[in-house]
């Protein structure tokens, strides 16, 4: 009895290391690690995971460019930011400009139609009639805004420095007689709706200049913005 219960239990041993040995080999692969082993659905997707994560340090990067070129994307970022503002600052001129070339025109329309009595209203000077045609640079201004069109802006500086800036420069010698008149004895013929006529169009006349000379300056600083811009685009 004692021999048989002796090989009945090395038979039973026997099965059991049988069926540990015989266990699935990919188990102990990939418990090992093996190079051989067929990744499941859920570790590859963990490893693209895992490789994104890593190729993301790098930070958001542009279609089409290997991340090299930045400094050339950011000069011309900053060319249009620069573009942008000094449109956004000649738009802004030019309406003022507008305003006040309706209020000489209205000016110039009530007086030659009678509309008015000239005791409310005076008659314009000589040099607010050239200036009407400051609407012209005003005009070409807003035109080449929109498709950064050179001609038009270059057009709008020349004639600005004739149709704007020249008969108010012509309008300051034409008032000087009156305005030293009004200084030293306080006597006025005209009048703006009670006011002195030669002090309200002094005032426009000191508003009109800055508006004008402002227009100018920002008008040539984007000029040389679309000048370095073509060039860039040359180069290429």
């Amino acid at each position: 009895m004692f021999y048989l219960f002796v090989a009945v239990l090395k038979y039973v041993i026997g099965i059991t290391t049988n069926t540990g040995a015989g266990a699935d080999p990919s188990c102990q692969w990939a418990k090992a690690g093996h190079p051989g082993q067929v990744a499941s659905p859920s570790q590859g997707r963990g490893r693209d995971a895992a490789i994104s994560t890593m190729a993301s340090r790098a930070g958001p990067r542009a279609t089409g460019t290997d991340g090299s070129d930045f400094q050339h994307r950011e000069k011309v970022a900053s060319h249009y930011q620069m573009s942008v503002a000094l449109k956004s600052e000649i738009r802004k001129l030019n309406i003022v400009h507008v305003l006040i070339w309706v209020l000489m025109a209205a000016q110039v329309i009530v007086s030659q139609l009678s509309l008015v009595s000239y005791k409310v209203v005076a008659a314009p000077y000589q040099w607010e009639y050239p200036y009407l045609l400051s609407a012209i640079p005003t005009v070409f201004s807003f035109l080449a805004l929109p498709r950064n069109n050179i001609s038009y802006l270059v057009i709008s500086m020349i004639s600005g420095g004739l149709f704007c800036i020249a008969p108010l420069i012509y309008g300051s010698m034409e008032m000087f007689p009156v305005a030293t008149q009004l200084y030293r004895h306080g006597k006025s013929y005209r009048f703006i709706f009670g006011f002195s006529a030669v002090t309200v169009m002094y005032l426009v006349i000191v508003i009109a200049v800055q508006v004008h000379a402002w227009q100018i300056y920002y008008s040539k600083k984007l000029l040389d913005q679309w000048f370095t811009s073509t060039q860039d685009k040359k180069k290429k």
